[in-house]
C-alpha cells in the first residue's frame, strides 16, 4: 500500500477548481481529511494557486471555501456522471457568482497578468468561473472521478485511459482489491473442477 501524506495538498486534478475538492480527501468515506483546517492553510493554498488576496483570509473566508467546495463537488459529481445536477447546489453556486463581482484587468509585466483578487471571496470566485466553464463547456467530456467510493475525487483526464485519480494510495488499494478479487475467483474455480476430476471416468486400459 503507497503511504502518502493525508495532509498534503493536491495540485494534480488538472485545474484549480478540481484541486479546491481535492482539499479534502475521503469525503465519502468515514473519516474524511480536512486539508483546510486554518485560515493559514487556506492562504498557504491560495498562494500556492497564484491567486493571494490582498487581505488575508479569516474565518469566515474560510467557512465561505469550505462552502463553495461542498457546492461545486455534487456538480462536479453529476457532470461526470451524466446526471441532472441538483437544483440546490445550482442555486448555491449561481447566488454565490451573483454576489461577487470581480472585474478583469490585466497587466503585462514580463508575461501576462491578471491583477490579484482583492479578498479571498474574489479568489473564490474566479475559482468558480472556472467551475462553471469547464462544466457547461466542451471540456466537460474529460472528467472522470476516482471509483475507490470513498474518495470519488473527480479529475480532468482527456485520453480517457486513467482508471483512479492522480492519488498514488487510490490506485494502490483498487489494484490490491483486484488481485484479491482474482485469486478469490482462481480458488473458487479450482474447488468447482475438483470434483469433476475426481467423477471423470479412468482411461481405458
Amino acid at each position: 500500500m503507497v503511504k502518502e501524506d493525508p495532509l498534503a495538498f493536491r495540485f494534480d486534478c488538472g485545474a484549480i477548481w478540481l484541486n479546491l475538492l481535492a482539499t479534502q480527501g475521503r469525503t465519502f468515506g468515514a473519516h474524511p481529511v480536512e486539508r483546510l483546517a486554518t485560515p493559514g492553510r487556506l492562504a498557504e493554498w491560495l498562494e500556492r494557486c497564484e491567486l493571494t488576496p490582498a487581505r488575508p483570509p479569516d474565518d469566515d473566508d474560510l467557512r465561505r471555501a469550505r462552502a463553495l467546495r461542498e457546492t461545486l463537488r455534487p456538480l462536479a459529481l453529476a457532470t461526470v456522471d451524466h446526471l441532472p445536477p441538483p437544483a440546490s447546489a445550482v442555486a448555491e453556486l449561481a447566488a454565490f457568482l451573483a454576489g461577487h463581482d470581480d472585474p478583469i484587468r490585466l497587466s503585462a509585466d514580463g508575461r501576462l497578468r491578471r491583477e490579484p483578487p482583492r479578498s479571498t471571496a474574489d479568489a473564490l470566485a474566479r475559482i468558480a468561473r472556472q467551475a462553471v466553464d469547464q462544466m457547461t463547456g466542451a471540456d466537460r467530456f474529460a472528467l472522470r472521478s476516482c471509483p475507490e467510493q470513498d474518495c470519488r475525487g473527480v479529475f480532468v483526464d482527456p485520453p480517457g485511459r486513467r482508471r483512479w485519480c492522480p492519488s498514488p494510495a487510490c490506485a494502490s488499494r483498487g489494484r490490491v482489491r483486484a488481485l484479491r478479487a482474482r485469486r478469490t475467483a482462481a480458488a473458487a474455480g479450482t474447488d468447482a473442477a475438483a470434483p469433476d476430476a475426481q467423477n471423470s471416468p479412468a482411461p481405458d486400459a
